[in-house]
């Protein structure tokens, strides 16, 4: 008679949901401990969600999606909408800006991040070992670094990280990777299809950046399925759905603009803000300052949103061509501080930000050695997410990076991480027993 798990191999897969309780449990307990919902109230409560902050508390005063910055400056699409919506929700239960709202939206993110826990869990059981799922899971679940942008950033990281992640457990199922693949698999169901549509619909809404993935990821499932008319028509399905998604706040943003403006209209701020004789590569602070003396936000202010960002975008453009050695340059750098160094402001203590360099690199050289190990043992789906280490950081190179870009990216660092350490356990204690 066939075990329980013979009847369902699935099971193999599922996280124990202890694991998103010490997860959530740890990290509100923190937020609460700590008070880091306890924002400062300098330049008007700034740093409570910097732009989202704003945006939330205009749709949340009755001033529409707006306003990102200081004053009434009108309608943005600055960022997209999924994150400052949700905050804005908060913000109109619990008051703008107030310590209840702080420790709500910081508690949701939390909730956001605990989840994440069980989706690194499911990939690494799927691809690895429940030994590997294990210890991925609950490094997620305890290690510092991992919750840091759950318990103190009001932004999208830990939203956009959970639902990457989801697509990510998504594509695994759909290609049955982990399970016994019988002759009768012919790829997957229109309810899987519609799932990953709307995933990666709600990933358009909270961080556009990553949709340079969902092509390969796309593809990587097509590819594995037997019956390639059935997965064709189900991609079809998924696009459709991905559409419905995005679809609303592109009209909204046609009929706001009177342009053609598909997620967010600031990549022109960004790019001078960040490629100019002054530039640095290191993308500390906001491309526009919340001060009404500050030239940029005047220049915003009177510009308007799109038009100031087509001006800063040909500034970018014109120093671009006339000086390509330098830009290629602040590329690299912009490449070091993505997995080796984070951004940091020059007058944090030398021994904390000594600290956090090695413990940021050491994670980043482990994760890339693991997946370079996984690929040289042909794990399974280990191109997928090798497509994924290339392609998530690929726009910052060129206009901003910060380490929490690479929050993403974090749950299959942790992974492969393991995966790295488990190995070379393996191998040492076969040499042991060899000798």
């Amino acid at each position: 008679m066939p075990s329980p798990l013979e009847r369902h191999p699935t099971q193999q897969f599922c996280a124990p949901w202890p694991l998103f309780w010490v997860s959530f449990f740890v990290r509100v307990l923190y937020v609460t401990l700590a008070h880091t919902f306890r924002f400062k109230a300098y330049n008007d409560h700034f740093q409570f969600g910097w732009e989202m902050g704003r945006i939330a508390r205009a749709v949340a005063t009755g001033f529409g999606y707006s306003d990102p910055f200081t004053g009434h400056t009108g309608a943005t699409a600055w960022v997209p909408p999924l994150y400052p919506l949700i905050l804005a929700a908060v913000f109109k239960v619990f008051g703008v800006y107030t310590l209840m709202s702080g420790w709500v939206i910081l508690t949701i993110n939390s909730i956001f991040s605990a989840l994440t826990a069980l989706t690194t869990w499911e990939i690494a059981a799927r691809c690895f070992s429940l030994r590997v799922a294990r210890w991925s899971g609950w490094i997620w679940a305890l290690y510092p670094a991992a919750m840091q942008y759950a318990v103190r950033w009001v932004w999208d990281m830990t939203l956009t990280t959970l639902l990457f992640s989801c697509v990510l457990v998504m594509a695994l199922r759909m290609r049955k990777i982990g399970e016994d693949r019988s002759e009768s698999y012919q790829g997957a169901m229109s309810t899987q299809w519609l799932l990953f549509g709307l995933l990666w619909g709600l990933i358009a809404l909270s961080n556009s950046t990553l949709l340079l993935f969902l092509p390969v990821c796309g593809l990587w499932i097509l590819w594995g399925a037997t019956d390639k008319v059935a997965a064709i028509r189900g991609a079809a399905l998924s696009s459709l759905i991905f559409l419905a998604c995005v679809t609303p706040w592109f009209l909204r943003n046609w009929k706001t603009f009177h342009a053609f403006v598909p997620f967010r209209s600031n990549l022109g701020v960004e790019m001078w803000a960040w490629n100019n004789p002054t530039a640095n590569g290191v993308g500390l602070g906001a491309p526009i300052e919340p001060n009404a003396r500050d030239p940029r936000f005047m220049a915003y202010a009177k510009m308007g949103e799109l038009d100031y960002s087509r001006h800063q975008g040909k500034l970018a453009e014109n120093y671009i061509r006339t000086h390509p050695g330098r830009f290629a340059l602040l590329s690299l750098k912009r490449f070091y501080f993505y997995w080796v160094s984070p951004a940091h402001p020059v007058d944090d203590h030398p021994f904390v930000e000594g600290g956090r360099e090695l413990n940021y690199c050491f994670f980043s050289l482990s994760g890339l050695m693991g997946l370079g190990l996984a690929m040289k043992n042909r794990m399974p789906a280990a191109d997928l997410f090798a497509w994924a280490f290339l392609l998530l950081p690929f726009t910052y190179y060129f206009v901003n990076v910060q380490s929490r870009f690479r929050h993403p990216l974090e749950p299959l660092i942790a992974i492969f991480s393991v995966y790295l350490f488990q190995s070379a356990t393996r191998r040492r204690k076969l040499i042991r027993a060899e000798a």
